[in-house]
């Protein structure tokens, strides 16, 4: 739906006809919050606010006779200060976007953005490939970084795009620290502040059973998310360490039996912490501290976490002025 800055709908697609059961001519010109009644609540806000992007997924849409459950965008138009288009997708009749980009029809919203955010990707990685031809020894790990990190990308999209819904990716044996280097190479190309990093490894872990893909994303928003918050800090400090936790036990529910959770990663920093008021909420989505922030790192965090049958947690050290993350996750067989 196209929505107009004082946000009457102005056009309506024959899906949001089909969604909502009215006809587009029945919408024009109305309120869009006489059809689109969301859960969390604290969504309308954000929709209201015409200068922010969104996207969320899994949520609640309310209508006359029943309650769906929809992944929802909000996109600005630049050229057109306050207006913006809404997309919604059902998600209870599965996520058809790749299908519909693979078939060359009916792509909308979500499907047709990630399809043009991976075609400069793509020109990015081969222009980092044909650079790496021609460069020294030296800057070759800068464009292997860049190669790899395209590919991270790419399945950040593939993922966020069936957030909510999909099955947990395979997991394999990994190099816990190998992962963690990976992450902290990608953070540290983006800090300009210099920032303390240490780190505190057990060399006699055994092997983690994990994604590479989504264990490298985690620790990435987890070390970015760190760095942001201890950034103003006079000497900002940033701590990662490893260790080996016996007796830690999570039911997961999606496998039916609990699940021993000894190799343990925290991720620490010096900063004033998370908002008293919304620490028991910062693993939810749209929940955010930063003043630009959407409130889904964390959110997509958790549950790529819980994907390889982790646990995440969080807790404040006051005496000592210490915010950690911890994340916990099963070893390889």
């Amino acid at each position: 739906m196209l929505i107009a800055p004082d946000l009457t709908i102005q056009q309506a697609n024959p899906s949001a006809e089909r969604i909502f059961g009215r006809s587009a001519q029945r919408m024009i010109g109305r309120d869009i919050f006489e059809f689109v009644n969301v859960t969390p609540s604290r969504l309308v806000d954000r929709i209201r606010d015409s200068d922010a992007p969104l996207i969320a997924r899994g949520i609640e849409l309310r209508l006359s006779d029943k309650v769906i459950g929809i992944n929802l965008s909000v996109s600005p138009l630049p050229t057109h200060q306050g207006w913006r288009v809404l997309t919604i997708s059902d998600t209870g009749k599965g996520e058809q976007y790749g299908e519909e980009i693979r078939s060359g029809s009916g792509m909308r919203g979500p499907a047709i953005i990630a399809h043009e955010i991976k075609n400069p990707l793509a020109a990015i990685r081969g222009a980092a490939q044909l650079l790496g031809r021609k460069v020294g020894e030296s800057e070759k790990a800068l464009t292997g970084l860049i190669a790899d990190e395209v590919d991270r990308i790419a399945q950040l999209i593939d993922r966020m795009q069936r957030l909510g819904r999909e099955t947990a990716e395979p997991v394999t044996e990994l190099n816990l620290h190998e992962a963690i280097h990976r992450a902290y190479d990608t953070v540290k190309i983006t800090t300009g502040k210099v920032v303390s990093w240490r780190e505190e490894f057990d060399p006699s872990l055994p092997p983690v059973l994990a994604n590479e893909g989504a264990l490298v994303q985690v620790l990435v928003n987890l070390m970015s998310n760190a760095r942001d918050a201890c950034s103003k800090n006079e000497e900002p400090a940033i701590q990662v360490q490893t260790r080996f936790v016996s007796g830690l036990v999570m039911n997961v529910i999606r496998l039916g039996r609990p699940v021993k959770l000894p190799i343990e990663i925290q991720v620490s920093d010096n900063g004033p912490g998370v908002d008293p008021a919304i620490r028991d909420h910062i693993f939810e989505p749209f929940v955010s501290s930063k003043t630009n922030g959407q409130g889904l790192g964390l959110a997509l965090v958790q549950k790529l976490v819980r994907d390889m049958d982790g646990r995440i947690s969080h807790d404040r050290d006051e005496e000592g002025g210490w915010t950690h993350f911890r994340v916990h996750l099963p070893m390889a067989k």
